[in-house]
């Protein structure tokens, strides 16, 4: 995502492309330095079906030198698949050139990995699409509805039959997804979502068969297991950074997890994600709102930060928003970028017809203006004022 950023003419890169870059070489650093047995990806690699090759490029950069000191594992989320299953996906390119120890999910299945500290079972759905996972023939006819219902169930079988081939394994199991899970609460990921949704229900995955369930789509971090004792955790990472101000109050990072079968512990490590910031300031009333607004941003460190200034006013005081100085004291405070001022004004409100603001007439005036722009006839508007006399006499 590259919303809210600046090109680098050195480099050519969008700053936000950095800050997502930036994050990945977090988690690289972290898993090098933990001696990671295995780094497991959930998908979305990409905002787009077809990313930029420099983006490109430096992902496959971070996963070669990642995989060179760790096994890596990328799962195949929406943003990755092409629009005809025939064509490659965004993450392909990892198998076709058969770069080491990488592995690719691009649809369901299940392997043990063996790391260097013992064997661990993997089993991974990619995101599900009808027409990858449904025959068009018996389907060609079908409603929406009925295609949806179809899906649901072929993953809950498809969930069902990796769910007994774990049961079967002694070691460690984990199940990777990328899909919406029922009862999930949504970051900002819908604003770009692509393809249509289909929500898994959580009790197709919290089977005790597994020791965790790692999950990837939305971009909220949860754990949808917390309040329940017994099941496996079954969590959404999150995204890596901060797509819009949506998410300004979310943690980012990833997981990391300590895996034994039957007792799996687990932690959510934050990153150093882009800070989203909205300012916000009542001026109705200040002498000086610049003055005010300038003495705010003076108080708050919003060095490295992406700003979004909202301010209300008085009719009258916009004049006495001096914009550049409000910009000159962002400069100041070395935020990386400025994503608007936006200014609300309380204007009175002037009922033509009746003259003064709406605040100062009667509930018989406002009547009588309603009366007039529903064009009532005049004999009608004089039994709605006296009926209504009646009800405001009735109840004071």
């Amino acid at each position: 995502m590259e919303n809210y950023g600046k090109l680098d003419p050195q480099s050519g890169l969008s700053s936000r492309l950095r800050d997502f870059l930036d994050r990945l070489d977090e988690v690289g650093a972290y898993a090098r330095d933990h001696d990671a047995d295995l780094v497991l990806f959930a998908g979305d690699a990409f905002k787009t079906r077809d990313p930029d090759p420099t983006q490109q490029r430096e992902f496959a950069r971070r996963i070669k030198r990642l995989a060179e000191a760790v096994p890596v594992f990328l799962l195949v989320g929406n943003h990755d698949l092409p629009n005809m299953a025939a064509r490659a996906t965004s993450v392909d390119i990892f198998s076709t050139l058969e770069v080491p120890n990488v592995t690719i999910g691009r649809a369901p299945d299940a392997r043990v990995f063996q790391t260097k500290r013992g064997p661990l079972f993997l089993a991974w759905l990619p995101f599900p699409v009808r027409n990858r996972l449904l025959a068009r023939d018996e389907h060609r006819e079908a409603s929406l509805e009925a295609l949806d219902r179809a899906l649901e169930a072929v993953v809950n079988e498809t969930l069902a039959d990796l769910a007994a081939q774990a049961a079967e394994q002694p070691m460690p199991r984990v199940l990777a997804g990328h899909f919406t899970v029922a009862g999930a609460v949504f970051g900002s990921e819908r604003s770009v979502m692509t393809g249509r949704d289909l929500a898994v229900q959580r009790s197709a995955l919290a089977d005790p068969v597994w020791d965790y369930v790692a999950l990837g789509h939305i971009h909220k971090h949860q754990n949808l297991t917390a309040d329940q004792p017994g099941l496996p955790p079954v969590v959404y990472s999150g995204s890596l950074e901060r797509i819009d101000f949506g998410e300004a109050a979310e943690p980012k990072g990833f997981c990391w997890l300590e895996l034994a079968r039957g007792a799996t512990r687990w932690e959510f490590v934050p990153v150093r994600a882009r800070p989203f910031v909205i300012l916000e300031m009542d001026g109705r009333g200040v002498p000086d709102p610049t003055a005010a607004l300038v003495e705010r941003i003076a108080a708050r460190d919003l060095a490295g930060a992406i700003v979004r200034v909202k301010v209300q006013l008085d009719e009258g005081q916009e004049a006495q928003l001096r914009r550049r100085e409000v910009e000159n004291a962002l400069a100041t405070a070395q935020i990386a970028n400025l994503a608007g001022i936006s200014v609300e004004v309380e204007r009175a409100v002037r009922v033509p017809g009746l003259g003064g603001a709406a605040e100062a007439l009667t509930p018989e005036q406002w009547l009588e203006r309603y009366c007039a722009a529903k064009n009532k006839p005049p004999e009608r508007a004089q039994q709605l004022l006296q009926a209504a006399q009646e009800l405001w006499r009735d109840h004071g």
